[in-house]
């Protein structure tokens, strides 16, 4: 069982000063506690629907953070794929893996918020199609010289952009079922399209709404999709979820204190008890229970939103989380 932790990227108000230095110590930190693998959000405008916060650019925020780190993976989860253009996003993906010494993890979705469509000139319901697009073009671009790619939505005409990448970064495919709730903006059950996507992929990101009993019916569909087409290479299942540590207090107490973390940065758009269901709060053995369902369920790799730049919450993840389950598998 390996776990990574997403990067605190989201900008909180009165914290600009401090922010640039704190996500570097936390980058580093991460990497010397021995974190996997550093995580970062996409979001290119204001997703007020379910966060309080606005984040950082994810991939110019990966490449600060890789230069001052040796070793740590570096991933999206997920990048918003339609609202690129590939020879642009190839060229930036390229240099990130080239100059961070192959540390890129490729996770990549369709999106969900509408408005973030419209602000980039593209039509929500293309999202599959041009993901699918995005993701065949840059790969080819990362690969080889002269790329000819016709698609319903780009064009490449003898396109080469540099570097080459070798080895390619592995692709991480999120989405899938999910908890039902009325203010879901998704559909809460795995669409075909999204379960091909997946099936192709070196990996799969299960939904931080995606609690165990869906993951591993979700795993069942894209373990038989990966049979029936040949797919016999290496895939990794992981899953993205959020959580906050206190060592001391009673249940209660320990939420209490939790839910005021969440609301500095998750939106009231889903009540606590909805959030209390999917997430992982919860004193330390019910959080750790909650992470042995999900490993009881497929999942080899867990990424963690720790909801503060506080250096304590990452060594008191990698005391009660990583250090009991660095056996599991």
């Amino acid at each position: 069982m390996k776990f990574g932790v997403f990067l605190p990227s989201y900008i909180i108000p009165g914290r600009e000063k401090s922010h640039p230095e704190d996500v570097r110590r936390f980058a580093r930190s991460a990497e010397q506690l021995g974190f996997d693998s550093l995580w970062i959000t996409d979001h290119i405008i204001t997703a007020h629907r379910f966060y309080r916060v606005s984040w950082l650019d994810a991939l110019i925020t990966l490449s600060h953070v890789a230069a001052v780190t040796e070793t740590v993976k570096l991933g999206t989860s997920i990048l918003i794929l339609p609202v690129r253009q590939p020879a642009i996003l190839a060229k930036e993906i390229a240099t990130l893996h080239y100059l961070s010494g192959n540390r890129f993890i490729y996770g990549i979705g369709t999106g969900w918020f509408g408005p973030e469509f419209e602000a980039c000139g593209v039509h929500k319901s293309e999202r599959g199609g041009r993901t699918d697009e995005v993701l065949d073009a840059t790969m080819a671009l990362f690969a080889e010289p002269d790329v000819e790619f016709h698609g319903r939505y780009y064009d490449l005409d003898g396109v080469t952009v540099e570097p080459h990448l070798n080895p390619l970064p592995p692709v991480w495919a999120a989405g899938g079922s999910q908890l039902v709730h009325e203010t879901s903006p998704e559909k809460p059950r795995m669409h075909p399209n999204v379960l091909r996507r997946i099936a192709n992929a070196d990996g799969w990101i299960a939904r931080p709404t995606c609690p165990p009993h869906l993951i591993a019916s979700d795993l069942k569909l894209i373990s038989a999709a990966r049979t029936e087409g040949g797919r016999t290479g290496s895939f990794t299942v992981a899953h993205e979820n959020f959580t906050w540590i206190e060592e001391n207090g009673s249940s209660d107490e320990v939420r209490a204190v939790q839910q005021t973390r969440f609301a500095d940065v998750v939106s009231d758009e889903r009540p606590w008890e909805y959030i209390d269901e999917v997430y992982m709060p919860g004193t330390i053995d019910e959080i750790q229970a909650k992470i042995q369902a999900r490993v009881d369920a497929g999942v080899e790799y867990m990424m963690l939103h720790t909801l503060s730049a506080d250096i304590q919450q990452l060594e008191l993840i990698a005391k009660h989380i990583i250090k009991p389950f660095a056996g599991s598998s």
